[in-house]
């Protein structure tokens, strides 16, 4: 009997030491967003600055924001009073030098100051090409900014959302089915031919010139669909394009993809996703 009870005292000992740990999920980590300060770092470059703060000041709405230099985020970083919204350089591991302008909101703490790396990392939004920006990025800005804010809305109600990304968050195209799709001829890649496009008539997804599908973006049109594609400028094999489809009315992201540029794969949606969003 005392051989028996010392046997199951040491199956026990490991579980109720197990139920006393604490894990603390990135979901809880996000907590206190809506208590702290956001501090939206503004990186020198004129044009994206000028179109973040304007972005900010007019669609932030989920928690106190200041803008600061990097020189006081540098000094910042390492405080668990704030989360930083800061444009940072995406260089991928194939790319011989950055490609991308991306938006990143992390949560500044411990460890911070030694390595951005450390920092917890709430969501990363691509905005547009470092070399050349084709100036959408301006028109596209606002969307981004509530993409964002989504993100981080429906990453504080569940863990599934909190560690997915975009692509998980994003609305099925389900839900699209009443929905007007346009996709501007700049966001369609080399390998889709006139045929394909030809195969879309009937199907609710619209190719139309650039200008039009921005048009609609800024007016805010109701239940439509409006794509937008980053890449590099000089688009090399090993870099990434992003592909997304907002809601020109409330800002929603609806598809979110990525892909490796390849020699069959190049720069914007290719015939796979528009098959895909078609077939919704």
């Amino acid at each position: 009997m005392k051989g028996f009870l010392i046997s199951l005292v040491a199956v026990f000992v490991p579980a109720v030491m197990f139920s006393q740990a604490q894990i603390t999920t990135k979901k809880m980590k996000l907590e206190d967003f809506p208590e702290k300060v956001t501090k939206v770092v503004l990186s020198g470059n004129m044009f994206i600055d000028g179109s973040l703060e304007d972005a900010i000041k007019n669609r932030w709405t989920l928690s106190p924001y200041e803008f600061c230099s990097l020189e006081e985020f540098e000094s910042l970083k390492g405080k668990e009073d704030y989360y930083f919204l800061m444009t940072v350089s995406g260089q991928f591991r194939k790319e011989t030098e950055p490609g991308l302008f991306m938006l990143s909101l992390v949560k500044g703490g411990k460890g911070s100051d030694l390595s951005l790396d450390k920092m917890l990392e709430v969501v990363t939004v691509p905005v547009c090409s470092i070399d050349y920006p084709s100036g959408r990025e301006i028109t596209f800005m606002p969307a981004l900014i509530d993409i964002i804010q989504n993100h981080v809305m429906v990453s504080m109600k569940r863990d599934y959302n909190a560690y997915g990304g975009l692509e998980t968050n994003s609305v099925n195209l389900d839900a699209a089915r009443d929905k007007r799709i346009v996709i501007s001829e700049s966001d369609i890649s080399p390998e889709v031919d006139e045929a394909r496009i030809a195969a879309l008539s009937g199907s609710g997804v619209e190719i139309v010139p650039e200008e039009e599908a921005d048009a609609l973006m800024e007016s805010g049109a109701a239940n439509t669909l409006v794509s937008y594609a980053v890449y590099p400028y000089e688009a090399e094999q090993g870099s990434f394009c992003y592909k997304m489809l907002i809601d020109a009315g409330t800002h929603r992201l609806y598809y979110y993809r990525k892909h490796r540029i390849a020699r069959n794969a190049g720069p914007g949606f290719l015939p796979e996703d528009l098959s895909r969003i078609a077939r919704r």
